[in-house]
């Protein structure tokens, strides 16, 4: 089993900036690099019981969500944003911030 999880993470180590940054591509004209939020987590493990049964298993998985582009056009380039990936991004950011400020301010206030 070990030997797995050190082969996995040989493998999912140079994934990074990929999994942000897509491959340029021209469109009309302009070229483009899509944007992304991504994550993913892999496990395993194993175990034995009083009785002496072995057991083991693992997973992993991921995701990503598209944040916009960044486009070039002319010797120009900026940002183009995905606004529903935005939100999905931002939304529940706000919503823990706004909570952990409330703890905070209730925490003082004691």
């Amino acid at each position: 089993m070990a030997d797995f999880v050190l082969e996995l993470a040989d493998k999912v180590a140079g994934v990074g900036v990929r999994t942000s940054y897509a491959d340029k591509v021209e469109i009309g004209g302009a070229e483009v690099v899509p944007v992304a939020l991504g994550a993913y987590g892999f496990g395993g493990g194993s175990g034995t019981d009083d009785e002496q049964n072995e057991g083991s298993g693992g997973g992993g998985g991921g995701w990503s969500v598209p944040l916009g582009a960044y486009v070039g056009r002319g010797g120009d380039v900026r940002f183009e944003p995905n606004v529903l990936g935005l939100l999905i991004v931002t939304i529940p950011l706000v919503v823990v911030t706004g909570k952990a400020l409330r703890m905070v301010i209730r925490a003082l206030k004691k």
